[in-house]
């Protein structure tokens, strides 16, 4: 999606070589000087009769002071002697045949001379800043105010256009080898829709993508305008062919750029650079049908809402990623834990089997160690997989390999698309054949491109392949097959760090890692020994505070003013909180330290137990509590798993604003969790149960469904909800892991909530 003054050259080999910098022309809507340190003109542009009065001859070789005036030399002067921006504008006016005539000046700094080009404008006074700041607060507001990258860009595209006034005003993302496509556009209702259509990167070559990084802003209000050549005095040194124009602001039109935008009906176009993270992004690409002319000073505005959109975007980007890779790295600091402590290598890394596909988000995996491989989820055979590795061990760099489109390179994978068409091989010793491989399976996908992507590229009679702007822009769609969902960054990371891990803890300090865990073991012991000893000392001056407070508060509360009273009574408020806060944290402190007493257990029996004990501390019509069917007979500590279910029954109830309150109790066998996606396929030994706990009740945002298992981790205030320590969750956690197994949520907001949990 050309928006842009270049994009194909005459051939492939020389796209990134055309000096599209040098165009010796310039648009001729102004005039482009050219000054030496010493303040002399060395070069013009051809049209400066029309602006200035003054032919380009009467000018070149003069001191600048022949055509401004003194205080506007000494502002060129101060500028080239400067060391601040390498952009200066500002209003200036000029004495010519045609009387004053006034103009925006803007000036740049290039190796050996100072660019001055002057844009013809009806005055000479600027925009106040309070005006600028009324365009552009509005703007900012509606931005900053969207949650979501894809509404964030929609409001970007509106408020550019509300601005500009263009006929269209487009948000375009470049992806990782320079293609791209329309995320945002608003557009006039006559015209064809742009949104969601993808552009080769032929579109835009890679010389082009530089030079935007350079010169945020680009803007062409005629498409169709007669380029004005440049003059340069005689001298060895100067020609206009040498003056690089990568800054400027009348920088000509490339003819290829000329003609594709003819293609596409548009005459005048405004582009505006997406920097994140020093990377162009995308482009804020404006179109209009017809001439279009912005004066500059509302086009820096729109540079300005760039600059915002970029921090923003930036910010917007990096929180979903940053999401992503904070829930990676929770459960890869989960599975380094259970490694670390783990007798038997191959069981930690496929034991529970979900671990394995979630540290990087896949469907299937193998595990390869020497010539024992196991197959974790939806996988190729273990015979697909032997000769899989022994192409791939030629290909691997860095102790990775990834592809999203493996029978691509390896045809053989034809046979397995269904269940590895995307890989991603992490080699975790070289000395021995250790692999850990990934898989997703095929994904097809239809990409709506605009017009044919390859219709720029033509092959010649002698073979050589040149490239000419495209003709047809409409919709043309191409279905994409043997691919997967591509690995991000972070997935990618997630597995080098995996097998940092492996070689730091497990393979290369064996024998560290034992003194490790038994000093982890002693220190976690006297930890807890601490924090019940701790706690329990504790509760002594409590219980003074509050007997005291509530002496206080019975014997002199008639001495005392209403303030007086009301503080006392919020020490005794506080104490009871004190009180229950310590209480968890000594239950949570015997948790590490006491034995499991495993029994065979009927959790019916045990769940009826606890169902008694929750209506007896609440209304009974107000508890609708669903058990679909019988549950299992289990090896447990009933104890502690009744305090788990006594815990998520009571959240369950307890955070929940519907009239009609419930909550369902039950488990997945096997079937239903192959079904639900956490078995890939059927396991060769019994899988535990998957138990689950499920209310209507106000739900947990994404961003939480970990931290609310940290201890005293509120998601409300004490206030709402009717208060409670915010411990039950993280005694939960404790009680579950103490069994082997795991506990996690999937919730959506004002929906309701199903916490799942395994006993091991």
């Amino acid at each position: 999606m050309s928006q842009f003054d270049i994009t194909p050259t005459q051939a492939t080999n020389l796209i990134h070589h055309e000096p599209i910098h040098l165009p010796n022309s310039i648009q001729p809507h102004g005039v482009l000087l050219a000054v030496s340190p010493q303040l002399e003109i060395l070069l013009t542009s051809n049209n400066t009769q029309d602006f200035l009065g003054k032919e380009p001859r009467d000018l070149l070789n003069q001191p600048l002071s022949t055509l401004l005036n003194a205080e506007q030399v000494k502002a060129i002067e101060q500028f080239w002697q400067g060391s601040g921006s390498s952009v200066y504008s500002f209003k200036l006016s000029i004495e010519t045949s045609k009387g004053e005539q006034y103009f925006d000046a803007i000036a740049h700094r290039t190796e050996s001379t100072v660019i001055l080009e002057l844009e013809p404008t009806d005055s000479i006074n600027q925009i106040s800043f309070l005006s600028f700041h009324a365009l552009a607060q509005e703007a900012i507001a509606k931005m900053r105010k969207t949650s979501n990258l894809t509404d964030f860009l929609h409001t970007v595209a509106s408020e550019v256009q509300k601005i500009t006034e263009f006929d269209r005003v487009m948000v375009y993302q470049f992806d990782q080898v320079g293609a791209g496509s329309v995320v945002a556009e608003v557009k006039k209702d006559n015209l064809l829709p742009y949104l969601g259509l993808h552009y080769p990167s032929t579109d835009i070559p890679q010389q082009a993508r530089e030079l935007y990084k350079r010169c945020l802003l680009r803007f062409i209000p005629d498409m169709n305008a007669q380029a004005v050549e440049l003059m340069a005095v005689e001298n060895p040194e100067m020609h206009s062919t040498s003056v690089d124009l990568s800054l400027s602001v009348l920088r000509s039109t490339h003819p290829c750029c000329v003609e594709y935008h003819q293609n596409m009906g548009v005459a005048a176009i405004l582009v505006i650079a997406l920097i994140k993270e020093q990377t162009l992004w995308g482009l804020i690409s404006c179109h209009h049908q017809t001439l279009k002319f912005i004066p500059y000073e509302v086009r820096k505005i729109c540079e300005f809402l760039a600059q915002i959109v970029s921090l923003e975007l930036e910010h917007k980007v990096n929180q979903s990623e940053f999401d992503l890779m904070v829930k990676l790295q929770s459960i890869q600091a989960d599975f380094i834990e259970s490694i670390s402590g783990a007798e038997n290598f191959r069981e930690a890394l496929v034991y529970p089997e979900l671990r394995l596909l979630d540290i990087v988000n896949a469907r299937g995996a193998a595990v390869c160690l020497d010539d024992d491989i196991t197959l974790v989820g939806a996988t190729p055979t273990i015979e697909e997989v032997r000769a899989l590795i022994e192409w791939v061990d030629t290909q691997i760099t860095d102790n990775l390999f990834s592809t999203d489109s493996l029978p691509k390179l390896y045809p053989e994978a034809v046979a397995f698309k269904d269940t590895a068409s995307g890989l991603l091989l992490l080699r975790i010793s070289k000395v021995r054949r250790y692999y850990i491989l990934w898989f997703r399976p095929e994904v097809i996908q239809t990409v709506n491109w605009a017009g044919q992507p390859n219709e720029s590229i033509q092959i010649k009679a002698d073979g050589s392949v040149t490239l000419c702007p495209r003709t047809s822009f409409e919709l043309w769609q191409e279905t994409v097959r043997l691919t997967s969902l591509a690995w991000k960054s972070c997935e990618l990371e997630s597995a080098i760090a995996l097998r940092n891990a492996i070689v730091g803890i497990v393979l290369s300090k064996a024998d560290e890692l034992a003194k490790i865990n038994q000093e982890l073991e002693r220190s976690n012991r006297e930890l807890a020994s601490f924090a019940f000893v701790a706690s329990h000392d504790l509760k002594e001056p409590l219980r003074g505070i509050y007997n005291y407070s509530n002496i206080l508060l019975e014997d002199y509360a008639q001495l005392l003013d209403e303030d007086g009273v009301e503080y006392l009574e919020t020490v005794v408020s506080l104490s009871i909180r004190m009180e229950t806060l310590i209480n968890s944290l000594l239950r949570l402190s015997l948790l590490g330290q006491a034995q499991l007493n495993l029994q065979a257990t009927d959790l019916n029996g045990l769940l009826h137990q606890v169902i008694d004990l929750v209506r007896a501390s609440r209304s009974p019509s107000q508890l609708d509590i669903r058990i679909p069917r019988r549950l299992p007979m289990i090896q447990c500590d009933a104890v502690l798993v009744s305090e788990v279910f006594s815990n998520l029954m009571i959240n369950a109830f307890k955070y929940n604003d519907k009239s009609d309150k419930w909550v369902e109790i039950g488990y997945l066998d096997i079937n239903e969790q192959m079904e639900k996606g956490l078995l890939q396929q059927q396991p060769q030994t019994s899988a535990p149960f998957v138990f689950y706990v499920q209310d209507n009740g106000i739900g947990i945002p994404e961003h939480h469904h970990q931290t609310i298992f940290r201890l005293f981790k509120r998601l409300h205030s004490q206030e709402k909800f009717g208060g409670g320590t915010g411990a039950g969750l993280a005694i939960s956690k404790k009680i579950v892991e103490r069994h082997g197994g795991r506990i996690w949520v999937e919730s959506t907001v004002d929906t309701g909530s199903v916490f799942y949990f395994t006993l091991e």
